[in-house]
């Protein structure tokens, strides 16, 4: 078998489509989701890396870093913009608030020129691949490729003949936090940290990553820059906003600011090629230096870029589907691609990790430490995929989320690199892990998960970091208007309500596979309160004011596209009056039985009442499933859907893809499964779009192995439970 893989990779690297072709990883397009708002990034990554290789070009020579209709970018990159500045190290995919995307290396010809506002180039040519990531920038006649490991970067510059520069720019990136440090190790060595965070504005939220960067050539001078700030009088030439950049060519300590960095310069052959190397960590300095030396010990582009090939491969290959059209098996391992970026790998080599919200290292021996939990996201699809596909991530994934429970008191509900943003609302991590262990993964430490469970449903507001409006929660069953924002268009009591009542819902059913009865009795009546909220008036769920009443006036389709509307989040009560997964059938009594449930469930596709780029109302399609005879509106929409909003080209992801969220809902609708219901452990069924789907299960959680869908053949049935689906 090895002897086949380095076949294969060799004649990859020759350009031998006929066999690659037969191989899960190439019908991956990493330029699926580059616009349209997806804001995922073709860049070089490995499954879960902590480091990602992504081009930086949202930074135009203009200064803006927002598009034509004002709204910041969220990604370092954006597939129609042309301007690049640099390579970022460390980003985000798939997410809606700016952060990180910084420590940008660029390669540059001609004199010396700092100021990204010069040294940017237009492009062309880009190529990408999992793992690997290549351009040729036009203003320099410089062919640009990237790799990764798991903590460290690859990059290979191929210059022209002449003065030749690679810059570090730690000055600039999407993070709302400045300041860094770089210091000079030896002629190719450098390090030093930037601090980054305030992720969606929160204040909290600030860290530091730290680096050490390599070349594999001696410079022939090198030094460090620094912006200086602007000035009256004599100088009144300059920027008013940038000021100019400072040379320090004889310093040889370090230098740290708000606008730093470090510069090489070369003078290069025709056609030589020079490296660099990136370590990170988010532990110290020394860490990075460890990370690095273990996993590239040497310059060889070449290889490391085999390596991240093969291990996509090994990742990609849990599934194999058989008929579709090219496309859609582009579709389909781009989605599954998707799903492996986030979350990502946090401890160093050693094992070492920062502690939740603490200045404390931690030490992990055994498995994973794994950050970037954008749970409001994910607990609704992308944690059952992996409980499915890859069962030991899952529980490394729970492990670690019961790890911040044990170091800060609280589990996390949108986590960045130990640091929690509190972004979204809801109590997520309990649907998250309830549901994996409903399934069978119970290898965790379930004593300690139910105890923050408990806590957190259970506290009063003020002492309930994860739901800080409860009190009228527990006493109405609701959540009225004004608990949580005073500004009334700012308000999302219906959306939180929402979120704690699918969060008792699966503590309920935790509690009660636990032989808790007393607690399961207390959380199911718990998570029934949204009935509160429906009005016949309007036919749909409906803001509560402090006395009881509802909100007027009212219109049910305020909100959509994600403008404010009192008492929803992103989105209108359209897009979450059926967001109720746990009680289908106790929600159509109240709209007055299945037939008029059913009759306003379709209104919601017919007049376009449907967001399909946000989470709220993305089991919608399935939950026809419930209602014999009406099954075939689930196969009838979703075919629809993934026909209008999704394809194989950069805009083929219909808004944010949140970590993996939106590429999951398209995995299980073309696989023909989907778990519409978080916390209970079952599937709705609907015609795959494949003729063959096989997953390849891991042996050492579900015994009988694999699992074949055969798509030719009518369905018996339209729903099913997990033990049913694995057995």
């Amino acid at each position: 078998m090895k002897k086949l893989i380095f076949t294969f990779l060799n004649c990859y690297i020759l350009g031998s489509l006929s066999i690659s072709a037969q191989q899960p990883v190439d019908y991956v397009d990493p330029f699926i989701g580059t616009t349209n708002y997806s804001v995922c990034n073709p860049g070089a990554v490995c499954p879960n890396g902590m480091m990602s290789v992504v081009p930086f070009n949202v930074m135009g020579s203009d200064l803006n870093m927002y598009d034509k209709d004002k709204r910041w970018w969220s990604a370092p990159y954006e597939y129609n913009n042309k301007y690049f500045t640099g390579f970022a190290h460390v980003t985000l995919s798939g997410v809606g608030c700016p952060e990180l995307g910084t420590l940008l290396t660029m390669p540059t010809t001609g004199k010396l020129d700092v100021d990204y506002r010069h040294y940017g180039s237009e492009y062309s040519n880009e190529q990408a691949t999992p793992g690997y990531y290549a351009v040729s920038l036009k203003k320099y006649g410089i062919r640009c490729e990237v790799s990764a490991t798991t903590r460290s970067s690859a990059e290979r510059f191929t210059f022209p003949k002449g003065e030749g520069h690679i810059l570090l720019n730690l000055g600039n990136g999407l993070t709302n936090e400045v300041g860094g440090m770089v210091r000079r190790v030896s002629d190719t060595e450098i390090e030093g940290y930037r601090l980054v965070g305030t992720f969606c504005y929160n204040p909290q939220a600030v860290f530091p990553i730290y680096f050490v960067m390599r070349v594999n050539k001696h410079p022939v001078s090198a030094g460090y820059w620094k912006k200086q700030p602007p000035m009256d009088g004599p100088e009144k030439d300059w920027d008013p906003d940038q000021g100019k950049y400072k040379l320090y060519t004889t310093y040889g300590k370090e230098l740290a600011g708000d606008d730093v960095g470090y510069y090489f310069n070369y003078d290069c052959a025709e056609g030589e090629q020079i490296e660099v190397q990136m370590g990170v960590s988010f532990v110290s300095i020394e860490n990075a230096r460890q990370n690095l030396n273990t996993e590239q010990p040497q310059f060889a582009f070449d290889n490391t870029r085999q390596q991240a090939r093969q291990t996509w491969a090994e990742t990609l290959n849990r599934v194999t589907v058989e008929g579709g059209t090219e496309a859609q098996r582009r579709m389909f391992y781009t989605a599954l691609y998707h799903t492996q970026i986030h979350p990502n790998i946090l401890q160093d080599v050693n094992g070492q990790y920062p502690e939740m919200e603490s200045f404390k290292i931690g030490n992990i021996n055994k498995g994973n430490r794994y950050t970037v939990f954008s749970l409001w996201d994910t607990y609704r699809n992308v944690g059952q995929l992996m409980t499915l596909l890859y069962p030991d991530k899952q529980l490394d994934m729970v492990r670690s989320m019961i790890g911040m429970y044990k170091e800060w008191g609280w589990m996390p509900k949108w986590e960045l690199y130990s640091r929690e943003t509190w972004t979204m609302e809801g109590d997520p991590a309990i649907p998250f892990i309830a549901d994996t262990w409903l399934k069978g993964l119970c290898d965790f430490d379930i004593d300690t998960a139910y105890e923050a469970f408990y806590k957190s449903a259970t506290l009063p507001g003020k002492d309930n970091k994860m739901r800080p409006d409860v009190d009228n929660y527990y006493k109405r069953g609701y959540v009225p208007m004004g608990e949580y924002a005073a500004d009334m268009s700012g308000d999302n009591s219906v959306s939180h309500a929402l979120e704690y009542y699918i969060a008792d819902a699966s503590l309920a059913n935790l509690a009660e596979a636990l032989g808790k009865k007393q607690d399961a009795k207390r959380f199911r009546q718990q998570s029934l309160g949204y009935r509160h909220y429906y009005s016949k008036e309007s036919g749909t769920l409906r803001p509560i004011n402090q006395d009881g009443t509802f909100l007027t006036p009212f219109d049910p389709k305020d909100g959509a596209d994600f403008s404010n509307a009192p008492g929803f989040h992103e989105g209108s009560a359209w897009n979450y009056t059926f967001y109720v997964p746990h009680d289908i059938k106790g929600l159509a009594r109240l709209m007055g039985g299945d037939k008029k449930f059913v009759q306003k469930l379709q209104r919601v596709f017919d007049e376009g009442l449907y967001d399909p780029a946000n989470e709220p109302d993305i089991a919608y399609p399935y939950l026809f499933t419930y209602f014999k005879g009406e099954e075939w509106r689930t196969e009838k929409i979703v075919t629809s859907l993934i026909n209008k909003n999704f394809s194989d080209k950069p805009n083929g992801i219909p808004g944010n893809d949140d970590c993996g969220t939106m590429s999951t809902w398209l995995i299980f609708s073309m696989m023909g499964l989907y778990p519409d219901c978080p916390g209970t452990p079952s599937y709705a069924l609907t015609k795959p779009v494949f003729d063959k789907v096989t997953l390849h299960l891991d042996k050492r959680y579900y015994p009988k192995g694999d699992i074949i869908i055969d798509g030719t053949k009518p369905l018996k049935k339209y729903r099913i439970s997990h033990s049913e689906l694995v057995h």
